[in-house]
């Protein structure tokens, strides 16, 4: 294996990899990195859709005690997480979507990009709820 600091008569030596300090934290870095642990996030929360579907067709006791949990205060707030991870991960897909078409990689309407998958899925997110919370009084 050849080592990357030595070098031949008449070459320069070559470059080391930049470091992450060298880089500046924009909104795009940001977007993708949320956006992969939104993904992971939604495994979890897919479980939770099963465990309530699956205690919905076996027993009444069975779905009185996943609707108590998922009613709780920290039910409830799991669910809002869930759904804004849920908005969240499609709004990222669907820019990334974008991107594979050739459209908007430049840096400006990137940027506006990430920022725009960001406040869509906190508004969907609110929306629904207010939709979710008036349905249901």
């Amino acid at each position: 294996m050849s080592n990357s600091t030595a070098t031949r008569p008449g070459m320069k030596p070559r470059p080391l990899s930049p470091h992450l300090q060298i880089y500046r934290f924009t909104p795009t870095m940001a977007m993708s990195i949320v956006h992969r642990i939104t993904g992971v996030a939604l495994y979890g929360g897919t479980l939770l859709v099963a465990w309530w579907l699956i205690a919905a067709a076996t027993s009444q006791s069975a779905f009185a005690t996943a609707a108590a949990v998922m009613g709780s205060w920290f039910g409830l707030l799991v669910l809002f997480g869930f759904t804004w991870a849920l908005f969240h991960h499609m709004l990222g897909g669907l820019r990334h979507l974008v991107w594979d078409t050739g459209r908007g990689l430049e840096k400006h309407t990137a940027t506006t990009y990430s920022l725009a998958t960001l406040a869509g899925s906190i508004l969907l997110t609110i929306l629904t709820w207010i939709v979710i919370l008036f349905a249901g009084a």
